[in-house]
């Protein structure tokens, strides 16, 4: 894995991974960019900021990490994350989908990646499962599960918490990316879900609650997650907001679902990630 970056490059490697997030969403004509900006720096902040272990010129290197982005419809905004690393190349990002492509805007198998899904729901659950055989096998690697708070509606999610907590997996670390909104509206107007951090406590995790947008906090969260010895699971909670970067996003309700692709909309968007 290449050295970790300071939080000034790591800033810089965000504003690049956003605007090629645009271009691969629009290119893919449904991938979601407000997920996947909301996403923008816990991405970076995990390949590059010295917290997955992986090896990109061996994606199956035994002793990885086990990273599973469970809100599978932000791949877009991982895509050029992948692509950099040397996990795909830079014809097959091209290829995204377009006839004879290997990968879509989500539900693929995707080096770098143990597995997404575009149905949520699934992927705390397979983590589970993941962290509880390197249990058993006395294995020494984390799996990271990355899921979305709209996601948190989902029984599923909190029959692996339960699950997650009885066995005592504290190799298994969740990421919440609590962007306060999910397919067309806010989440607290759907079915409110807070106190989140209280609700994972009832579960017994552990729980740290950051600004997902801040590598002054999240950097130190996730290293702390890294070498403190744990006997329960950990959830971080990282407080973002969807669509960060561009304005018609931002606060908007159905910023799930816009990608700005010509006119007025898609210069300004330009613009704004410069």
């Amino acid at each position: 894995m290449p050295p970790p970056l300071d939080q000034e490059v790591l800033r810089q490697k965000s504003r690049w991974l956003r605007r090629q997030t645009l271009q691969i969403c629009r290119q893919a004509g449904e991938a979601r960019l407000g997920s996947a900006f909301s996403a923008t720096e816990l991405y970076v902040a995990l390949y590059y900021g010295d917290f997955l272990r992986f090896d990109s010129s061996k994606p199956f290197w035994p002793q990885r990490d086990r990273f599973i982005l469970s809100k599978g419809h932000a791949l877009g905004g991982l895509y050029p994350v992948l692509q950099d690393l040397g996990f795909l190349t830079q014809a097959e990002i091209e290829a995204i989908c377009t006839p004879g492509g290997k990968y879509g805007p989500y539900g693929d198998c995707v080096p770098g990646l143990e597995a997404q899904w575009g149905s949520v729901g699934h992927g705390l659950g397979v983590g589970a499962g993941l962290a509880l055989g390197a249990q058993m096998d006395a294995k020494t690697w984390l799996t990271v599960v990355m899921i979305g708070d709209g996601e948190c509606y989902e029984g599923a999610t909190w029959e692996a918490a339960m699950f997650a907590s009885h066995h005592g997996l504290g190799n298994l670390i969740a990421i919440v990316d609590r962007n306060r909104a999910c397919s067309i509206d806010f989440t607290e107007n759907v079915l409110r879900l807070d106190p989140l951090d209280e609700k994972f406590r009832a579960f017994g995790w552990e729980v740290e609650t950051i600004d997902g947008h801040s590598f002054a906090e999240i950097l130190p969260a996730f290293q702390r997650a890294r070498t403190q010895a744990r006997t329960r699971p950990l959830c971080i909670i990282a407080n973002t907001v969807k669509g960060k970067g561009l304005s018609q996003l931002e606060g908007n309700p159905l910023g799930h679902v816009i990608t700005p692709s010509t006119g007025p909309d898609l210069e300004r968007a330009i613009r704004e990630l410069a």
